[in-house]
């Protein structure tokens, strides 16, 4: 006779409550029979034919398969169909697909999964696996994701705009710090263009018009890109909670940001114009600021605690990029915030706003005052950064070290602020003559004729 299942037998394969079985028993989606006197049983034949033909009729299914979690002599009881060995290698034929194992010389045991996909034999070696349980898991886990590739899984196609609020919500304010002045910012642009449009209507076509149009308003192509990239994460959350299976953004090309590079470094004697025509109450912002390369925020809510006179450092507890980070402080800012701490000492902020004894919001027009009164032009307090770290790199310090103290997650975005001088390119070419002080042009001819003889040479090269 065929072993029937129970309704607890196959809630605790499919890891669904036992209301659920029943849910799907009634709306006729799972096959059962009913027996007298012992209710609702399953035929193991029929579900296994269930899950093989049928496993794309409920969504469900492809979500749980990875989270099967059952003893591995019950799983078997159910669901294996034999198990043969061949020159010294054991199968295990499951519905879905098979699990291999072999003995090394070493006798550790290794693993191999086999499957099919629309007739495509999929092999595949588990490095790491160290038990058949886990393989089996894993073999799940391969055949659930390949489903949901071939019959495109997903919840109920919403409209972009509720989705970006679900994004905003359950993703950025969760894992972003930032996500006011970037996410919520740009959603602010994206939801009146695509938020009454379900996800799977929005195609790169239209992705590539929103670029157009944002483009012809006139602003920055950089800021166009990051509202694309907040797009695109938009789609990449979007597929991984199962609301789409597409992300169209990944079809269009961002703009280009080289042009949008600035080179704009404080010059040393611009430093001391600037200093001089601050005013008292944001000149120690500006010394920190370019003796440090803080961050604009990081120095408006920079707390004495985090600030050690003993070690002679700063502690930044949470910096832009999520992690901790610790500046060295030079004489020229220990002696200042030596004074600051005298004076001031009792308020929980190093630059209190006199009016509010909370941190600044901004010192923008105090800032271009200051610039007008000492005539340095095309200035940003953000160029103070620059300057740091551009100041770092001419004096010979490591690239990784300033990346450290820019608390940059990649050296790539540590390079963006590295800037040189026409003079610095030309004194950095002249290097190459000083093996021959002389006459560079002969040395690099390997004569030992006149000066004249060696110019007159090297135009006949060239």
């Amino acid at each position: 006779m065929d072993k029937l299942l129970t309704v607890k037998d196959l809630s605790s394969f499919l890891n669904l409550h036992p209301g659920t079985i029943y849910r799907l028993v009634e709306k006729g989606k799972v096959p059962f029979i009913k027996r007298k006197g012992l209710g609702i049983r399953f035929r193991k034949e029929e579900i296994e034919e269930w899950l093989k033909k049928g496993f794309h009729r409920v969504s469900q299914i492809s979500e749980i398969l990875p989270k099967f979690d059952i003893a591995l002599d019950g799983y078997d009881k159910l669901f294996l169909e034999r198990r043969t060995e061949m020159n010294g290698v054991v199968r295990y034929k499951y519905p879905f697909g098979s699990v291999l194992m072999r003995k090394t010389k070493n006798k550790e045991e290794r693993y191999y999964i086999h499957y099919q996909v629309d007739g495509q034999r999929i092999r595949k070696a588990l490095k790491g696996v160290k038990t058949r349980a886990e393989a089996v898991k894993v073999l799940n886990a391969e055949v659930a994701d390949a489903m949901r590739g071939r019959y495109h899984f997903q919840r109920s196609d919403i409209a972009f705009g509720a989705m970006a609020d679900l994004f905003l919500e359950k993703y950025s304010k969760v894992n972003k710090k930032s996500w006011k002045t970037s996410d919520w910012v740009y959603l602010r642009r994206l939801k009146p263009y695509f938020g009454s449009y379900l996800l799977s209507k929005i195609t790169p076509e239209m992705v590539e018009e929103y670029k157009a149009k944002r483009l012809s308003t006139g602003i920055q192509k950089c800021s166009v890109n990051r509202e694309l990239s907040c797009l695109r994460k938009i789609y990449n959350v979007a597929v991984d909670w199962g609301y789409t299976v597409d992300n169209p953004v990944r079809k269009v090309k961002l703009f280009s940001e080289k042009e949008n590079i600035r080179e704009r470094v404080l010059k040393e004697d611009e430093e001391e114009l600037l200093f001089e025509a601050a005013d008292l109450h944001i000149k120690p912002i500006l010394i920190v600021a370019v003796n440090t390369g803080m961050r604009k925020s990081e120095v408006f809510k920079l707390r004495w605690q985090n600030v050690s006179f003993e070690k002679r450092e700063i502690k930044i507890p949470m910096s832009k990029s999520g992690k901790e980070r610790r500046i060295p402080i030079n004489s020229i800012v220990f002696n200042l915030l030596y004074t600051l701490k005298a004076q001031n000492g009792q308020s929980e902020y190093v630059f209190p706003n006199p009016k509010t004894e909370k941190p600044y919001v901004d010192i923008k027009r105090s800032f271009d005052s200051a610039c007008k009164k000492a005539g340095v032009e095309n200035l940003r307090f953000h160029d103070l950064r620059h300057s740091f770290a551009t100041r770092l790199a001419r004096r010979g310090v490591d690239l990784v070290i300033v990346k450290e103290l820019m608390g940059h997650a990649s050296i790539v975005t540590t390079q963006r602020y590295l800037h040189s001088r026409a003079s610095e390119k030309a004194q950095a070419v002249e290097t190459l003559t000083k093996k021959q002080q002389d006459n560079p042009l002969l040395w690099q001819m390997g004569g030992k004729s006149s000066k004249e003889d060696a110019v007159t040479r090297s135009f006949a090269v060239g």
